[in-house]
């Protein structure tokens, strides 16, 4: 496993993502040398919001995790693949990998969660353990994520924020506002301090779209990126 500790952060230009996000009208980063980090309020408008809303509500399925750790109630929100062949993804999907500059064929397929009332997803990280049961399912051939874009589509009655352990940094859910973070410290190695926390919802649903980004390209299918 010792050749998995390392990202390649290089081929997909990931490495020089922070700094695009950096120069971006209207963009705050995080105030920290824990990670890179980054939040873009209204980078989605409300009705763009509603429709990926109406995709999830109408697609969902219980949510998983990777190495599974024995707690049943770790990841108790629902899951939507997102329809990467339709016209509205597809338009998300570019904006995003416009933002980052990374080539579309380093980036997952864009999904949706649902988090209702009690709903929520325990401390984790979004990379995946080099040394993980899992490894080889998900990252045999696409490797280590490298960034991850978070999109709130609406903000619940109360509750459902994104909490940073290693900063204390609560994100609060407001419609369309995008948060950022690389996964990678700038050696290479997997960041431990991206350890975040989708808090339960108190009142109403919470949603939100996630974009994943990888070390090498995505398993597409031919003909599947256009």
């Amino acid at each position: 496993m010792a050749g998995n500790e390392h990202v390649d952060m290089s081929a997909s230009g990931a490495d020089r993502t922070a700094e695009r996000l950096a120069a971006v009208p209207g963009i705050r980063r995080a105030p920290t040398p824990k990670l890179e980090q980054f939040m873009l309020p209204g980078f989605l408008d409300g009705e763009t919001c509603a429709a990926l809303i109406a995709q999830i509500d109408r697609d969902v399925r219980p949510s998983t995790i990777a190495d599974p750790n024995g707690d049943e109630a770790f990841r108790t929100s629902t899951t939507c693949d997102l329809d990467h062949r339709d016209p509205l993804v597809i338009a998300v999907n570019d904006r995003l990998h416009g933002l980052t500059g990374i080539p579309r064929e380093y980036g997952e397929p864009m999904q949706g969660q649902r988090y209702d009332v009690g709903q929520e997803f325990k401390a984790h990280t979004d990379y995946f353990d080099p040394h993980g049961a899992d490894w080889e399912t998900y990252c045999a051939v696409p490797g280590q994520r490298s960034w991850t874009l978070m999109i709130y589509l609406n903000e619940p009655g109360a509750g459902g924020a994104t909490r940073f352990l290693a900063t204390g940094k609560m994100h609060q859910p407001e419609v369309g506002k995008l948060l950022a973070w690389n996964n990678v410290r700038a050696d290479g190695t997997a960041n431990p301090d991206t350890l975040h926390h989708g808090m339960k919802v108190r009142q109403g649903r919470k949603y939100i779209i996630t974009k994943w980004f990888r070390e090498r390209p995505w398993p597409w299918a031919e003909g599947e990126l256009g």
